[in-house]
């Protein structure tokens, strides 16, 4: 069995530290940087143990289809000759600093920029921290002193690392089994500080208390398995985790900036993120510039969807998207130039409708009396989307999305409701977030007033537990609209349809979204004559009935001319049929909306299309 190693108390820079010292190895040599391997070779450093790529350490587990992998195998490597086999080179010269510049990652915890000394494995290329190769299998770790050791194991599925409290998508990690914690193979053999002195937080220095289930944090308020630190002095308790709290941030839920506090004015108070109950009592953020007091809880502040990460105590205040140009400017009277055209766009009167005629931004048909033109091509805007900001801060993200147009190539999709968009766009500039929203879905902001809901809704990030949406009764992505006076909870891709709509050329009347009971005597579809179940467009008036699909086709927000990449495929998009349905390829159904055309093939669906592009690779 592999020796645990252990946390030992040692004197740093006059400080008190827990230091984890496993016998058998020792701190990687550090170096300059050499300017060859003849370098490296001669340089006088006594030799290391020679370690196994924690990638074939985690392959020669027999269990590995299992989700929680117990890990078994020694980290040191044993060179048996065999084709395969591989062992990592330490890198000398990269010690005491960050991974890059390049936003590169550990091959086996994928956290970049996280961690001191480094090894490189030239088999498959990747380069991982030295806590993860050389992790033993066992840890005796002081945020437990009364439970057995946290053991080594390889999980499949997104967690949260309890030191750091970043988010973990598989890898190897700590394991603790009585409390079902996980802890980063860095976290778990990085120093804790016995004493700190934070005045950040509080005025007295703290010291380190492995007992975290008996504390309420005085900082969030809450009681975790997250160690705290304490004044004995004060009778103060803060997290490990809620120690180095900012004292001034700025939140996407909120135009204004928020501070922390120790206590609120009010007992209890309604937080502005989740809209559960403040404990007055316990530090939370709280707005100085409203006149009606706004307060968040500490947690739900600090989130990685909320919270930007930067620290703007003593940070001049500036409103950069005040100075921003207006999206267009006046020509002359009814002719404009907008700052994603090339060429002026008229204002023009709807006379007739057109089933073709889609609005290069939000991709939805043109159906208001007045609406903008190009007289040069085909480009059109709603006026609602002309005057769409160049910039905007969304309740869904912390930094500020960028609108943009997109090209024909269709290959993302938006990160709140998971459609395919080929409209405009609302795009992070942080190339790591990978984050944008349609402009549909940027409309969204708290309260959301919805049509078919008689009170407000408020978006609930991140629930616990999956949920229903009522409309489609299918379980809600991260960012479900809810009402906190009753149960009704609607996901975004549902809430941003069009609750009535008036351009069916079969009916007259205004159809309304309905998901209920509530329909005429009919119960098939106008368009496809198949059965409708739950989620359809009706007029009471006429009878008419129509699947969301059939008035919209499955996939709403890509247009005709557009080109739609999955994977290594590119389908074509086609407008309606209006002559006949062409017969879909995968599902042999008649195509009632948009067509997918790839090979002289035709498809219904961006589904159908994904299921013949991935049953064709596999063949």
């Amino acid at each position: 069995m592999d020796y645990d190693g252990g946390f030992h108390e040692v004197e740093k820079d006059g400080k008190l530290f827990l230091v984890y010292h496993h016998p058998k190895y020792r701190p990687i040599p550090q170096i300059k940087s050499p300017s060859s391997s003849a370098e490296v070779a001669n340089h006088d450093h006594p030799p290391l143990p020679l370690f196994i790529c924690p990638l074939e350490r985690w392959l020669r587990n027999s269990s590995r289809d299992s989700r929680l992998v117990l890990i078994n195998s020694s980290p040191e490597s044993v060179l048996s000759g065999k084709v395969g086999d591989h062992h990592v080179l330490p890198l000398f010269w990269c010690n005491n600093k960050k991974f890059g510049d390049d936003y590169s990652e550990c091959g086996m915890c994928s956290n970049s920029n996280f961690g001191t000394d480094y090894y490189f494995c030239a088999y498959c290329l990747r380069k991982y921290h030295k806590e993860c190769v050389e992790s033993p299998l066992k840890i005796k770790h002081p945020y437990y002193p009364h439970h057995s050791s946290l053991e080594l194991y390889y999980y499949k599925e997104l967690t949260v690392c309890i030191r750091c409290g970043r988010e973990m998508a598989g890898g190897l990690m700590y394991h603790c089994n009585v409390d079902q914690t996980f802890m980063h193979p860095v976290c778990a053999m990085k120093p804790i500080p016995i004493v700190i002195d934070q005045q950040k937080i509080h005025d007295h220095p703290l010291t380190f208390f492995s007992r975290p289930d008996s504390l309420i944090c005085n900082v969030c308020g809450l009681l975790e398995k997250d160690p705290p630190y304490v004044c004995l002095r004060c009778n103060f308790v803060a997290h490990g985790g809620c120690v180095e709290s900012p004292h001034t941030i700025k939140i996407s839920r909120h135009h204004h900036r928020i501070s922390r506090v120790s206590y609120l004015r009010y007992e209890k108070w309604p937080c502005g993120v989740c809209r559960q109950s403040i404990d007055g009592n316990y530090g939370a953020y709280t707005c100085k510039e409203c006149d009606d007091y706004y307060a968040v809880h500490s947690k739900c502040a600090l989130g990685k969807d909320v919270w930007d990460g930067e620290e703007l105590k003593g940070v001049p205040e500036k409103n950069d998207m005040a100075k921003d140009a207006p999206p267009f400017c006046k020509v002359f009277e009814g002719v404009v130039h907008y700052f994603l055209h090339d060429h002026h766009l008229r204002l023009e009167k709807n006379i007739l409708y057109d089933e073709n005629k889609f609005c290069e931004a939000c991709v939805m048909p043109i159906i208001e009396d007045e609406f903008y033109s190009c007289a040069e091509c085909d480009f059109i805007l709603h006026e609602t989307c002309l005057k769409a900001r160049r910039r905007i801060q969304h309740a869904l993200h912390p930094h500020p999305l960028t609108l943009k147009a997109t090209n024909n190539y269709v290959s993302s999709s938006c990160s709140a409701c998971f459609r395919c968009c080929g409209g405009f766009v609302y795009e992070c500039p942080k190339h790591e977030c990978y984050f944008k929203l349609d402009v549909r879905c940027a409309l969204i902001s708290e309260p959301f007033d919805y049509q078919g809901h008689e009170h407000p809704l408020f978006l609930s990030l991140h629930p616990k537990e999956y949920v229903l949406c009522e409309v489609c009764k299918s379980k809600c992505n991260d960012s479900p609209l809810s009402c906190i006076k009753c149960a009704f909870i609607i996901c975004i891709k549902c809430a941003t349809l069009p609750y009535k709509v008036s351009w069916y050329k079969k009916d007259e009347h205004f159809l309304t979204l309905s998901w209920g009971e509530e329909r005429c005597e009919k119960y098939w579809c106008e368009e496809c004559e198949d059965i409708v179940e739950r989620l359809f467009y009706w007029c009471n008036d006429c009878c008419t009935i129509l699947h969301t699909h059939c008035l919209f086709s499955k996939e709403p927000y890509l247009k005709p001319g557009q080109v739609l990449k999955i994977g290594e495929k590119v389908f074509q998009i086609l407008a309606r049929c209006n002559i006949s349905r062409p017969i879909c390829y995968y599902c042999m159904k008649p195509c009632q909306g948009k067509r997918f055309t790839r090979d002289n093939l035709t498809v219904c669906s961006l589904s159908c299309a994904s299921n013949y592009t991935y049953d064709y690779e596999e063949d």
